[in-house]
């Protein structure tokens, strides 16, 4: 039977993975677990270890230019078919990761607090969320696997109320033994470590069956159960949240656990730990994670529980001694918050306690865009269409917020956020990059949160209009300002309205450039003149005549290369060294068995591009569009036009008739100032 014609019981049913709940749910005995480390020692990692493989299972993207981070693929949020990933922050990112790899091997941040840091919407949040929601996954894998215990004493089961390793029943005296053994056999670069005590109900059903059986530690363990363990949230196992309420109605016992007053009555003491619910939110994330929502905004009894949880891996429940956790402790603040905390120093504990990861707003408009796409797609903009750069040109608008000035007198803003974002502009190489941004380590930490886009492209969508493009959004995200809660002081506001216009400009210079295109839209054209160029300056750099197909000989064609090379901007100064690098290109390339392609340079395809279509200009004129009265003939030929738009650069036919509107009236107003005077059809 076909899935379309099966009852939606059995499609459900035959949907459901086999084995893997028997596997989730395995029970065992104590030596039957330790069988099982000792064939698979990784069993034992710690939480910071576990963490680590959790994250390297995903895999990594090495980077193709030196010094450049890894890209570790977890942030993509392949769990979530990409609904919660990261974009643009490889670099804060990478360094979490070798945090963790520094903690795994004991040398120190596992005795720390990794604090993300950063401005409000910088994904500090998701950033967490795809952390707790990777080691849910991982540890229903076998790869992930790890186990606790529970004691079986006169018919009753009790769990270890923190789901502790049951390597911590191996007494001291053996414990060295059992890790030379398990970390003979493991192969990772960090070391397996029985560290810790039992929380105090295990060690109270310990001392119990000790005296019970006279100290004889194998039938003392005769009473353990081993079990498998599968992190949740959800269910508060292994994974915590923590965050900051009304501290009226809040206090240290959410974190550390309380006592059971239903429970001292019968156990007759409120020193039993049978009367102790250990539920706090550090209880219940030991071997995995736990999340500070802005933990710059706990009290101060709340960081005191803190620091020690850190620093020494023990937290002190009401009534009972330090009990050990194993548990990577992960908060994250906003920038307001951290300065408060830089400027107390009361709070020079807690600071030597952080290793502080700075996480930055997108600074490459190309990872900007990400969001929004992952926001604005096609099944959530249905019935309303996004003009191609709308999204593009929101996401450089906010990146140029979030910019510094430059300090290079030839460099502009808007250049700048070019060679952010991994493109040539004409004067500086990709190594001078690095250079810039030390002059700025600000930069990213302040400007305008994806959120705000993402609310005004949004209302644009609400419109109900066709299509949105580019100048609607642009003109929703300045009226925005007038209202932005984060954007109170007028300095600020005028400076983005600014960069509007600045985003404004860019997007008339790609449009413009596209109907030139859609214009000339003749390969072989240009194949022809760029044939026609370069026989010229090959001639002009080796100093011999230009030889055409009839055999005739003639000089270097000064004016038609000229011609050529104005279109880009490139001095009489600077010719010779422009053609000098031309040839040479070319000659590396023939060196290496290939073929010249002009479309593989992006300056000389834009100069071949601008010259063939001025060389066309006395056709149809363009501005006819903007005309009361426009010909059969130029309509036909605009039509053509607007199909080579809709097919080369992905318009519908109504946001094709707008942009051919709105270029047609920027050249009658004289604006253009590259390519030509007035555009042409041909």
């Amino acid at each position: 039977m076909s899935e379309q014609n099966q009852p939606i019981f059995d499609l459900v049913r035959d949907n459901l993975p086999g084995s893997s709940w028997a596997a989730a749910n395995w029970e065992g005995s104590f030596q039957e677990y330790l069988q099982l480390v000792e064939a698979r020692p990784l069993l034992a990692r710690n939480a910071w270890q576990r963490l680590l493989d959790m994250i390297e299972s995903h895999g990594c993207v090495r980077p193709q230019r030196r010094g450049a981070p890894v890209r570790w693929k977890l942030f993509d949020d392949p769990l979530g078919e990409g609904e919660d990933a990261v974009f643009g922050l490889d670099a804060p990112l990478d360094r979490l990761v070798q945090t963790l790899r520094a903690g795994a091997r004991g040398l120190g941040p596992e005795r720390r607090v990794i604090l993300l840091h950063g401005p409000v919407g910088s994904s500090k949040s998701t950033i967490a969320r795809l952390l707790k929601r990777g080691l849910e996954a991982y540890s229903r894998t076998e790869e992930g696997a790890l186990y606790t215990f529970t004691w079986s004493v006169d018919g009753v089961e009790v769990p270890s109320p923190m789901n502790q390793e049951p390597l911590l029943l191996v007494p001291e005296e053996a414990r060295r033994v059992v890790e030379e053994r398990l970390n003979r056999k493991q192969k990772r670069d960090y070391r397996i470590r029985i560290d810790g005590e039992l929380d105090p109900v295990s060690r109270y059903y310990q001392q119990l069956l000790m005296q019970r059986h006279g100290g004889d530690w194998q039938k003392v363990v005769g009473h353990v159960k081993v079990r498998r363990l599968v992190l949740s949230e959800r269910d508060r196992v292994g994974i915590g949240t923590f965050q900051p309420k009304d501290e009226k109605n809040q206090d240290s016992t959410e974190l550390t656990g309380d006592l059971n007053y239903r429970k001292i009555a019968e156990f007759g003491s409120d020193s039993d730990p049978r009367a102790f619910n250990f539920d706090g939110e550090f209880n219940i994330a030991n071997r995995g994670l736990l999340e500070f929502v802005e933990v710059l905004k706990l009290d101060v009894a709340f960081l005191y529980d803190l620091l020690g949880a850190t620093q020494e891996h023990t937290i002190k429940p009401r009534k009972f001694a330090q009990t050990h956790i194993d548990e990577v402790i992960l908060g994250h603040t906003n920038e307001p918050e951290y300065k408060k905390l830089a400027a107390n120093d009361l709070m020079e504990a807690f600071r030597d306690r952080t290793i502080k990861i700075d996480v930055p707003y997108n600074l490459a408009y190309s990872e900007e865009v990400g969001i929004y796409r992952r926001q604005f797609g096609k099944k959530r903009t249905s019935g309303t269409s996004l003009a191609p750069h709308t999204l593009e040109i929101a996401a450089l608008w906010a990146v140029l917020t979030r910019l510094d000035d430059p300090t290079h007198p030839s460099l502009s803003l808007l250049q700048k956020a070019k060679l952010y974002d991994g493109q040539e502009v004409q004067g500086f190489h990709p190594e001078q990059v690095k250079e810039i941004r030390e002059a700025s380590p600000r930069e990213g930490m302040q400007g305008i949160s994806p959120r705000y886009v993402q609310d005004r492209v949004a209302t644009c969508l609400a419109s109900q209009v066709q299509s949105v493009g580019p100048l609607e959004v642009l003109e929703a995200l300045e009226e925005g300002l007038r209202h932005h809660s984060l954007v109170s002081n007028e300095e600020t506001r005028k400076r983005y309205v600014q960069l509007v216009a600045s985003a404004r400009e860019e997007y008339e210079e790609i449009v413009k450039h596209e109907v030139q295109v859609a214009i000339v839209a003749d390969a072989e054209a240009i194949g022809r003149l760029c044939s026609k160029y370069i026989d010229n300056v090959k001639a002009w750099v080796t100093r011999e005549k230009v030889v055409d197909p009839a055999g005739r000989e003639s000089d270097p064609d000064e004016r038609l290369m000229r011609s050529i090379e104005e279109k880009i901007e490139i001095p009489e100064s600077r010719k010779g060294d422009f053609r000098h690098e031309l040839m040479n290109y070319i000659a590396a390339v023939h060196l290496e068995g290939g073929t010249f392609d002009y479309r593989e340079n992006a300056r000389l395809s834009r100069a071949l591009e601008l010259k063939t279509f001025e060389d066309r200009r006395d056709t149809i004129q363009l501005t006819s569009l903007v005309s009361t009265v426009v010909d059969p003939d130029a309509q036909e030929k605009i039509a053509v036009i607007r199909d080579r738009l809709m097919r080369e650069f992905g318009y519908d036919q109504v946001a094709a008739d707008e942009v051919l509107h709105y270029v047609a009236s920027l050249f009658s107003r004289g604006e253009a100032k590259r390519g030509g005077e007035v555009p042409q059809a041909a």
